[in-house]
């Protein structure tokens, strides 16, 4: 696994894995099922990815979109990929919502509605961070219907 992986946590964070993506919980939670959508590739440049893990996105976004629909019925979801500081190729998934949500014993509130998400108000999940990696895990388990 590269270093951005790391980083965010892996493997205590893993919610799910793809041959060329893993889904990982975000440890700061600007809205509540917040992940990061990292490539197993140590590319650093979204374009050097290889064409499989390009083509493997659809199902790995069609994924994500039903579980969180499932989890804190998102109104809208953002996919940044911002890279600043970690250089792997990564997105922070945020589903975006009005008001609060509560999922896995913690309640978040989207701070940034209907602007744009505020990272500086994340919830840092520390002593709550397994509860809900185990309640998002069980909604991305179930199948896609």
């Amino acid at each position: 696994m590269n270093a951005t992986i790391a980083k965010f946590g892996y493997p205590t964070t893993l919610i799910a894995e793809f041959d060329h993506w893993l889904v990982l919980l975000r440890p700061a939670q600007p809205t509540l099922g917040s992940l990061i959508l990292a490539a197993k590739s140590d590319a650093t440049a979204f374009g050097d990815l290889p064409a499989e893990a390009h083509a493997e996105l659809k199902n790995v976004t069609a994924t994500i979109e039903t579980a969180l629909r499932g989890a804190v019925d998102y109104a809208k979801i953002n996919y940044l990929m911002l890279m600043m500081i970690d250089p792997n190729v990564h997105f922070h998934v945020i589903p975006r919502y009005e008001g609060e949500r509560t999922g896995g014993g913690v309640t978040v509130a989207d701070a940034g509605w209907p602007g744009q998400p505020d990272l500086g108000a994340a919830v840092k999940l520390d002593g709550d961070l397994d509860g809900v990696r185990d309640w998002l895990k069980g909604l991305f388990e179930r199948p896609i219907a």
